[in-house]
């Protein structure tokens, strides 16, 4: 694997789980990752929030091996180009299209979807969601100040709902007309 390809390992490992907003993943500097007890990267975030999101132990490993091999100051960006500025926002969708277009080649259905890195966002809330966490800390995680917005990212996550409908209990009714009987027919008509 080359430089470009680890660098680019542990960044898209780092946007799948935390869902940072890309302006959020190119202002990453080396200082912003915290790999010891209680991992963490910490981000401004929008409207120059800052935020806290905690790692996995993939993401983590990924990002070790990341560190050891990019020696920046720590003020310098996480994931620089290769002349040590920080990536734009075309170069990051550019290097994703390019994965994309390499991961059609083993499942074709990606090719008749839109992946960009805003999509990355909504697909961590939902993971989290389906992990049990619930709505409001997704929020926070994600930095919306309005659990609404939140919403909208988790909308779509028929398998919840299925499993939300599978845990109620079936009505007792037949299915069609509803016939009344002839007492309360007596009953409606002496009204």
């Amino acid at each position: 694997m080359t430089w470009t390809g680890r660098r680019d390992t542990a960044l898209f490992a780092l946007a799948v789980q935390t869902g940072l907003r890309t302006s959020e993943l190119i202002g990453l500097c080396c200082l912003d990752v915290h790999l010891g007890s209680g991992a963490h990267v910490s981000c401004n975030g929008k409207g120059r929030k800052q935020r806290i999101t905690p790692l996995t132990s993939g993401t983590i490993a990924h990002l070790r091996v990341w560190l050891a091999e990019r020696t920046g100051q720590p003020t310098a960006p996480l994931f620089p180009t290769q002349t040590g500025r920080a990536l734009s926002r075309d170069a990051l969708e550019h290097r994703l299209a390019k994965y994309i277009q390499k991961a059609t080649d083993a499942c074709p259905s990606l090719a008749q979807k839109s992946v960009t890195m805003h999509v990355l966002r909504p697909s961590a809330a939902r993971r989290l969601l389906q992990a049990g966490v619930d709505t409001a800390m997704i929020a926070l995680w994600l930095g919306h100040e309005q659990i609404e917005t939140t919403q909208i990212y988790l909308h779509a996550d028929l398998g919840i709902k299925e499993r939300a409908l599978d845990k109620t209990a079936p009505i007792k009714t037949k299915p069609g007309r509803y016939q009344p009987t002839d007492k309360l027919l007596a009953f409606l008509e002496a009204l």
